[in-house]
């Protein structure tokens, strides 16, 4: 065939394959218009989830008649005009593609008006971009985007749809996630005639606080640390959540780059790492965080739907949100919760963009503490607090006790019993010192070498000839862990000195699982990139034993450490270390003062 021009409507139709590929597809586009109108409110009405109508609303700033049919053209837009302005976008939507393209797979009707305007304006489309025939309307200020019988023209795209309910279910999420980067806007969501979701407009703290946890639960304000960094031209606000508030999927994960909501692998890698030693295997982190920055560094334009960027200095952005994210997460000890005011860092406040939102939290709930409880304490204490009306406080701490109290048993000889003015506290005695441990150890590692004590009488270990060719090769990493070890023969080493924190433990064994870890994760740089994962198996086997009875001074010491070592809310596994239960919490079991 002869080279020609492709018809408009089906150009347009190729571009809605990228941009359009679910009814809420259709709404992130159309609400993202709203933002750059300057909407206060924005009313969602959907129907058949989004197959029969999508019909938005807002009370923006409107469009000029004489502009209707150019915005309803490809490639027309009022948000950029140079490639300098495109390298420095601040608004959510500027490729010019949407409302054509949308046009070209449904039925749609735009109406708008400007302020100074004596009646609205009325044009319909099918992605011809021709016979545009602009009618009077009464519609007041702002815009209405009508749209209809979504793939009605290309029943192939028709079929892919989803259930009612689960497509309905995309745009109640979506919604929820752009609610949360504008909190000056309000909105609402209508399904099938039904109000579904009402959000007005937040701009008090208590305002602020009540659309997060509206949308993220009441329990996840309770578990979240405030997050307020900023260096480097970079700033990191918002919410992120105590490792012991995790969840199986990675649902409750919001994060915004110039009140953008993206998914992007770097600040999913970053988060990881800040995570790696505090969360439990198979879990994921909750948070609510948004990050700011001059729009130059930023690409938004890296993906059609505009859910990906890149950043232009990728490394910085990277290791500023793992520093952010692990000194918030490192300051979550006993006595320390109140982290936002004792952290945060100013060593550079980034100018905003104008017009962008300033997404800096304002809300500043109670202190973070170890709520978690096994379930069947947290479900008897749910149950009674049904019969209490008024709300339950923990009484303040006596002036100079310590954060975690004082022991007063050893139960089971697995648990410390320890008593504080404001109730009890549980402590597991294994996995509290087991992240004392670690990190002493990586404190140690990080200076340049673990200390190391030298075994009276050396250990002689039979090895696979691989595991013995590894200690050899590698015998300047294994000395910066505290060991002292040497090969003897084809498949035996010799074990001359240990780490000094850990001459208690099963040199045997610690020695074997680290020969494992290495051997598992090669060598050269991989070895070093898995020090913390060896640290925390050298941890376990240095943490006391389950079943080993301590002393009174034994277990206070423990207690004291807790309170000066970083993340030991957590064992090196992810799970919690210590549970407190207040007094109140221990009459409710007991129905006292009823």
């Amino acid at each position: 065939m002869r080279i020609h021009c492709l018809p408009t409507q089906l150009v347009n139709q190729i571009a809605a394959g990228e941009v359009v590929e679910r009814p809420s597809s259709v709404v992130k586009e159309l609400v993202e218009n709203c933002f750059d109108a300057g909407a206060r409110h924005i009313h969602i009405e959907i129907e058949l989830g989004g197959s029969r109508l999508i019909k938005i609303r807002d009370d923006g700033c409107g469009i000029v008649k004489d502009d209707l049919p150019l915005a309803l053209s490809r490639h027309a837009t009022s948000k950029i005009a140079t490639l300098q302005d495109l390298e420095q976008v601040a608004s959510m939507g500027f490729r010019g593609e949407a409302l054509p393209s949308i046009s070209s797979v449904a039925r749609l009707t735009l109406v708008s008006r400007v302020a100074d305007a004596d009646c609205a304006w009325r044009v319909n489309a099918d992605g011809s971009e021709t016979n545009f025939d602009p009618q009077p309307d009464p519609h007041p200020q702002g815009t209405t985007v009508d749209v209809r019988d979504l793939f009605y023209n290309t029943p192939a795209r028709r079929k892919f749809l989803k259930a009612e309910k689960t497509e309905f279910a995309h745009i109640e999420m979506l919604i929820k996630r752009m609610a949360l980067s504008r909190f000056e806007t309000g909105f609402t969501l209508v399904h099938n005639q039904k109000e579904v979701l009402k959000l007005r407009p937040a701009i008090t703290d208590v305002e602020q606080q009540h659309r997060v946890a509206g949308i993220c639960g009441s329990a996840f304000i309770e578990n979240a640390v405030q997050c307020d960094f900023a260096a480097s031209g970079l700033q990191l606000t918002g919410w992120v959540g105590l490792p012991t508030f995790s969840r199986s999927q990675q649902d409750m994960q919001f994060f915004y780059v110039n009140n953008r909501l993206v998914k992007d692998k770097l600040v999913a890698h970053a988060v990881k790492q800040a995570y790696q030693d505090v969360l439990y295997q198979g879990r994921h982190p909750v948070f609510v965080l948004y990050l700011t920055l001059d729009p130059a560094l930023v690409d938004v334009n890296a993906h059609p739907a505009k859910t990906e960027v890149r950043f232009r200095e990728g490394r910085l952005v990277h290791d500023f949100l793992f520093t952010a994210l692990h000194r918030s997460l490192a300051d979550l000890r006993p006595g320390h919760q109140d982290i936002a005011a004792e952290t945060s860092v100013e060593f550079a406040m980034p100018k905003l963009p104008q017009g962008t939102h300033n997404t800096k939290p304002l809300y500043q709930g109670r202190p973070p503490q170890q709520i978690s409880l096994p379930l069947q304490v947290e479900e008897q204490i749910q149950r009674y607090a049904g019969l209490y009306q008024q709300p339950v406080h923990a009484e303040p701490p006596v002036q100079g006790t310590p954060p975690l109290g004082y022991a007063v048993a050893h139960l089971h000889s697995i648990f410390i019993l320890s008593e504080t003015p404001a109730g009890i506290i549980l402590v597991d005695a294994h996995a509290a010192h087991e992240r004392v441990t670690y990190e002493r150890l990586k404190q140690q590692y990080g200076q340049g070498t673990i200390p190391s004590q030298p075994l009276l009488l050396p250990i002689k270990m039979t090895v696979s000839s691989a595991e013995a060719d590894l200690a050899e090769q590698e015998h300047a990493f294994f000395q910066a862990l505290g060991f002292d070890i040497s090969r003897s023969g084809p498949e035996t080493v010799l074990l001359r000195s240990v780490p000094a924190l850990l001459r208690d433990a099963d040199m045997e064994g610690l020695l074997r699982d680290v020969l494992a870890d290495l051997s598992e994760h090669g060598m050269s740089k991989r070895i070093q990139d898995a020090s913390n994962q060896l640290l925390a198996t050298m941890a376990c086997h240095g943490a006391v034993r389950a079943r080993r009875r301590l002393g009174i001074e034994e277990m206070n010491a423990l207690l004291r450490e807790m309170e000066q070592t970083e993340r030991s809310g957590q064992c090196n596994h992810g799970r919690p270390t210590w549970v407190a239960l207040s007094t109140a919490d221990l009459d409710k079991f007991f129905l006292r003062g009823q």
